[in-house]
């Protein structure tokens, strides 16, 4: 997925500050793609924040005939044991969103550490964090995902563990390419004159002037986040017993939904995470649009053209 080559200059003003999330937000309400992307979002928060607002049925409560179909009382039928498909669905919308959010923090939080810190020191510190960091580009991500959650005990911390560490890779050489036009800006080199130190260089002067950067990031380390945290699920390396849209997919399989005529046991979860990839893939497109004015669709820039002219 493509990330915006952000460009860097000296930091913003402090008049600047004030404006600029006007303005993003303004943008972000002109582009389609991110308004469609940021409804699917709040729609999804909404759903985690309030689950019994829009489910009726207890997500564990086995009170239901079994393999029951789509119906006005039970939107999407029933489970093997008779639990609502759609109350777990809601329910599991939660633990997913949040399991999402931590690892794609955490991930933009490590690889903005090693990939600015290698960029910035240089030397030995830049190949030893390099030589690390293709380590883990050239592993194969699926056969490490499911060897790191054998050796760990089946739940949500091993998950969020696991692809914590397989996830932060290929953004880290992002921003340690980005990083290095850096190293000789005026602001850094009048920094390290102030006597400033290493950690306070980083954090204050250089991480600042990376924020679309690290967003875009973000967003694309949610979409990773959502279908890796999926998959592992629905091949056994998840806790069963607890909510989330990859243990439904398993426990689905593990029932042969599909061929007890069961369809929507698998469907549900599944276009679940399927909306919820989507959402953060069109604010992530945008947001590249927004960022930079070269993607942006062709119609759009020969109509500003005309109206200049």
């Amino acid at each position: 997925m493509a990330v915006t080559e952000i460009a860097l200059s000296e930091p913003p003003v402090a008049g600047d500050a004030t404006g600029a999330p006007r303005r993003f937000f303004r943008a972000v309400l002109r582009n389609r793609k991110a308004t469609v992307g940021a409804l699917i979002l709040l729609l999804i928060a909404f759903v985690a924040a309030f689950p019994g607002a829009v489910a009726n049925h207890p997500p564990e409560a086995t009170l239901y005939a079994p393999n029951a179909g789509p119906s006005s009382s039970h939107l999407l039928g029933t489970t093997s044991l008779g639990q609502d498909v759609f109350s777990q669905l809601v329910y599991s919308t939660r633990l997913t969103l949040v399991v999402t959010l931590i690892v794609s923090l955490i991930a933009t939080f490590v690889s903005m550490i090693v990939g600015v810190t290698s960029a910035y020191v240089g030397g030995v510190t830049d190949r030893v964090l390099m030589v690390i960091t293709d380590v883990f580009l050239i592993l194969p991500v699926l056969p490490l995902l499911i060897l790191l959650a054998a050796y760990l005990p089946p739940g949500v911390t091993s998950l969020t563990v696991v692809l914590c560490i397989t996830s932060w890779a290929f953004q880290a050489r992002q921003l340690r390419s980005q990083g290095q036009t850096l190293r000789n800006r005026d602001f850094l080199l009048a920094a390290r004159a102030r006597g400033e130190r290493g950690i306070y260089i980083i954090l204050v002067e250089i991480v600042p002037t990376m924020t679309s950067l690290l967003v875009a990031s973000f967003l694309s380390l949610a979409v990773y986040v959502v279908g890796f945290a999926a998959t592992l699920q629905f091949l056994g390396l998840g806790n069963s017993s607890e909510l989330m849209w990859g243990t439904m997919l398993y426990n689905a399989q593990q029932a042969s939904a599909l061929e007890a005529g069961n369809a929507w046991w698998a469907l549900g979860p599944g276009a679940a995470v399927a909306l919820l990839g989507t959402g953060f893939a069109l604010v992530n497109y945008a947001f590249d649009e927004i960022g930079n004015p070269a993607l942006r669709p062709v119609r759009r820039r020969r109509r500003r053209g005309r109206a200049t002219a």
